[in-house]
């Protein structure tokens, strides 16, 4: 399939609902504190999805349980709200995708509970630097991989690994469109960036080992093999004439 350049309307509609993804995200870091449900906070983000005109893209997609995807400490991605109730030291990763008129935002950002560890603020910090990083590469005549590469790069120099089994994706018109975008790639590898694309870029790192295990149970949940840490932060994009504008950054 090919790569879909957004026209003028479309790109309108992909902003307003990345705004309200990014404004949904913010709200619900409101509400992160010790002793909170993850589930709560799920059915706080739907609300808030709804009272502003949106529906949660994730509710019901694939068979998946809820608005939105909360993981914490060792998991990865794709975080089943529930009745854990958040702890002083966790870290997690909130992750809400909007659909507005149509038209869909997709954004997380990690989280702390009170105070954590020097050894959790350092992923923290440097998978958010992964995140800047990539998005720095977006520009009209660069080359995808390059996102990938200079990420793993910049991880790999910390001490970490980035997950491979899970990628950025084209967003927008659809919840998940080409291309893929990965954490890790050749150097000047894949499709040329072009004015009009909008995707995501999500990079997911680990203290320890790169490799995910999926829950059996539930059949979403993605944990670290050894049980260390992980953390991911997303934002979806837009190549513009001179580079890049990030949706589902807030003023």
């Amino acid at each position: 399939m090919a790569i879909l350049i957004k026209n003028q309307e479309q790109i309108d509609g992909i902003r307003k609902s990345s705004k309200l993804a990014a404004a949904t995200l913010q709200y619900a870091g409101g509400l992160v504190k010790p002793g909170v449900k993850t589930e709560d906070i799920d059915r706080s983000i739907e609300k808030f999805m709804r009272d502003h005109g949106a529906i949660p893209a994730t509710l019901g997609y694939k068979g998946y349980p809820k608005s939105s995807c909360i993981s914490i400490n060792d998991v990865i991605c794709h975080g089943i709200p529930g009745p854990y109730e958040l702890k002083e030291g966790d870290i997690l990763n909130i992750d809400v995708t909007t659909i507005l008129n149509g038209y869909y935002g997709d954004t997380s950002a990690m989280f702390t509970v009170g105070a954590v560890s020097e050894y959790a603020k350092k992923l923290i910090h440097v998978t958010k630097e992964c995140l800047d990083i990539g998005i720095a590469q977006c520009f009209p005549g660069n080359q995808l991989g390059n996102i990938g590469f200079e990420i793993n790069r910049h991880a790999v120099a910390n001490g970490y690994s980035v997950v491979y089994e899970f990628c950025g994706h084209g967003v927008g018109v659809k919840f998940h469109e080409e291309p893929e975008v990965s954490h890790i790639a050749a150097k000047n590898s894949g499709p040329v960036l072009k004015k009009g694309m909008t995707f995501t870029i999500e990079p997911m790192i680990n203290a320890g080992k790169a490799r995910a295990k999926i829950d059996r149970k539930d059949g979403w949940t993605a944990r670290t093999i050894d049980g260390k840490l992980s953390a991911q932060f997303e934002h979806t994009v837009l190549l513009t004439d001179t580079g890049v504008e990030v949706l589902t950054q807030l003023p």
